[in-house]
């Protein structure tokens, strides 16, 4: 069932849990994550970053796209961080039924501009649009998914000002986490109260991106504040990646159906782990 981010999230708005939205770079990473989506009843969230979609093909989104319609469990085809118009306007042709406009480093009123015009264009054709108000952190500049030296967090008072002007669908807010994995010694402490003003002032589902590798405590308490989708890239990957890593050691094996399985499966403890804190599975039925 293939939906976009407006229509998937309101459904956890209303019902007060989270999707995850997980970021595959290749197709056995996709099939890995709807494995477990389908096997768990969950509605799912596929994000891809620009630059794994210019290493991927467009003609991949074409076999997700074709999955996600037979799939039995809501799924919705994300482009993540993106400010460039052209390549948001290759995503929407290629076929995500929803996509972000990344105007946080810009200024307040260029942001709202960005999004203005990304919406223009998007909703037309039934493709909703998320924004970003704040800046997250980074744990390694050098990383793709990128993020600010300096936290700024998301005004309050901004947020709905910005809401109201742009009519976007969704809204990835700075609460204090980072993009990657942190670091030891570098913990990190989400700004709860901020999450919750924010939520008692906007009509719209919020976002939290830099979502792995946060202490499960702060992350299930930002479900019940009022999150509906939370960024997943770093934790899903560094299981994938590790294990593959693992089964290379046998220097003898080269065919993908072989190594693959096992790292699958690795991720997919993970992405279950995730799944059961964003209290998303079984979810899928109220799509029914």
């Amino acid at each position: 069932m293939l939906m976009n981010m407006k229509d998937i999230l309101a459904v956890a708005k209303e019902n007060k849990f989270a999707l995850p939205a997980f970021n595959i770079s290749d197709y056995s990473m996709f099939l890995g994550i709807m494995e477990v989506c389908e096997e768990t009843n969950s509605p799912v969230i596929i994000e891809i970053h620009p630059d794994e979609l210019s290493f991927i093909g467009s003609e991949m989104v074409t076999a997700i796209k074709e999955k996600a319609y037979k799939s039995p469990v809501p799924v919705c085809i994300h482009l993540d961080h993106c400010s460039d118009f052209g390549k948001i306007m290759w995503a929407i042709q290629s076929g995500f039924t929803s996509v972000m406009f990344d105007g946080a480093e810009l200024p307040f009123e260029e942001n709202i501009a960005g999004t203005k015009k990304v919406i223009e264009a998007a909703h037309p054709v039934n493709v909703s649009v998320e924004a970003e108000l704040g800046t997250i952190g980074t744990t390694n500049p050098d990383e793709m998914e990128g993020g600010a030296a300096k936290i700024i967090y998301t005004d309050p008072e901004d947020a709905v000002k910005f809401v109201a002007e742009t009519g976007v669908d969704t809204l990835a807010i700075a609460i204090g986490t980072c993009h990657g994995l942190y670091p030891a010694g570098m913990k990190p402490e989400l700004k709860l109260d901020i999450l919750k003003e924010i939520a008692s002032k906007v009509d719209i589902p919020l976002v939290l991106h830099g979502g792995s590798n946060n202490p499960d405590k702060e992350i299930g308490e930002s479900v019940t504040l009022g999150i509906n989708k939370i960024n997943i890239s770093s934790d899903i990957k560094a299981a994938y990646f590790e294990k593959m890593r693992e089964v290379l050691k046998d220097k003898s094996l080269r065919e993908p159906n072989v190594i693959e399985p096992e790292c699958i499966k690795a991720m997919n403890e993970v992405a279950r782990h995730k799944l059961e804190l964003f209290q998303t599975i079984g979810k899928a039925d109220l799509y029914k």
